[in-house]
């Protein structure tokens, strides 16, 4: 008799589509964010900060650098090869003396510099990651 009765109360719990299905519904109700003043007085000086110094530390990725005669127009072009190469991935020559050098990609860590490099590797096989302020 008891199995009998355990067999009905299980078939009607799965043959009653209900119980099987579970409809949740989104809360409904407000949110309110309390937070001191001097937050919010932070958050607009970081955010004008940012606009007047838009470099962070992070790391690019050195595909040239030579010194003497002629190393500007190298520089130039080894940038031009790396862009036509890669196109969505921004290149900067610049001067330090003695040194032209061409330094490629905005990147945050060093993994990401050094994931990049090996990607480059193939077509820039002397490239290296350098610590270097990036944009943000």
């Amino acid at each position: 008799m008891f199995r009998i009765v355990l067999i009905v109360l299980v078939m009607l719990v799965f043959i009653n589509p209900k119980a099987m299905a579970q409809v949740l519904e989104p809360a409904k109700g407000n949110v309110e964010s309390v937070q001191d003043e001097k937050i919010t007085q932070l958050t607009e000086q970081y955010r004008k900060m940012s606009i007047n110094n838009p470099e962070v530390d992070g790391y690019r990725v050195q595909i040239f650098f030579d010194s003497g005669s002629n190393s500007k127009n190298k520089a130039a072009s080894a940038k031009d090869n790396f862009e036509t190469i890669y196109p969505g991935v921004k290149s900067y020559l610049s001067y330090k003396e003695p040194y032209y050098r061409v330094r490629v990609g905005d990147f945050r860590t060093l993994n990401e510099a050094e994931g990049f490099q090996k990607k480059i590797a193939v077509d820039f096989p002397n490239s290296f990651a350098v610590k270097d302020n990036i944009l943000q």
